[in-house]
């Protein structure tokens, strides 16, 4: 018999890399990375475990965004190369460990003449996503998408998109350093982005190679890892 105290629902956390402008050469891709995660599916325990490592590493209470952690911007500037490692490795395995799932769209915006069929190619990404699973979804009493509403046309994308497709969905803005999935999408976007330069033939920047190694080193000590965790089906 089904424990009705526990939630059949479905949460889903949206990061994105990219934005809607011109196509430019250190910008050439857009990217959103969704991380699924069922609620019934209880990860307070390792929210804990990370929070506690990062603590003890010194880092003060934050939202752990990847990218100015591996060009050490922002929060980041006074942290060692080491330090910023390690709490790199201590998200990177929550998220081996946590009960998620993720599922990307990526758009070579060198194939888009303008922001109008930018909007067309993640819109029809976004569909196929959800049409390729639509059992699995329907199969939620709800499905809460989470986004920090960071750029407008994605918003108004990800409304149209997932209301047209599902019934029982709700959209709820969210605080990135309140969610550590969020947090989880944003380490996947940024890795995903990664991996996508590579496989197009562009070189890790200085700072990347300093903080994931080469090219060999990322597919196979990062890249192999995470893409475990990929599709629904």
């Amino acid at each position: 018999m089904r424990d009705v105290t526990v939630k059949n629902e479905l949460s889903v956390f949206i990061d994105e890399s990219g934005d809607f402008g011109r196509y430019y050469n250190h910008s050439p891709y857009y990217i959103v990375t969704f991380v699924f995660h069922e609620q019934k599916n209880l990860i307070d325990e390792k929210v804990s475990v990370l929070s506690n490592q990062a603590a003890n590493l010194g880092f003060p209470p934050h939202a752990i965004h990847t990218g100015p952690l591996i060009r050490r911007e922002s929060i980041y500037q006074n942290y060692t190369l080491e330090d910023r490692k390690h709490l790199f490795s201590c998200l990177f395995n929550f998220v081996r460990k946590a009960p998620v799932r993720y599922e990307s769209v990526v758009v070579a915006k060198a194939t888009c003449c303008d922001s109008i069929e930018l909007t067309n190619q993640i819109s029809k990404g976004v569909a196929n996503i959800l049409n390729e699973s639509l059992e699995y979804f329907l199969s939620f009493d709800s499905v809460i998408v989470y986004y920090d509403n960071g750029q407008i046309e994605l918003t108004k994308i990800l409304t149209s998109v997932f209301n047209a497709i599902l019934s029982k969905v709700e959209f709820r803005k969210v605080s990135p350093k309140n969610y550590r999935l969020f947090q989880v999408a944003d380490l996947i976007c940024t890795l995903e982005l990664v991996h996508t330069k590579l496989e197009g033939g562009l070189e890790l920047t200085a700072s990347e190679k300093q903080f994931l190694g080469s090219k060999r080193d990322f597919k196979k000590n990062l890249y192999k890892s995470i893409i475990k965790k990929q599709h629904l089906k």
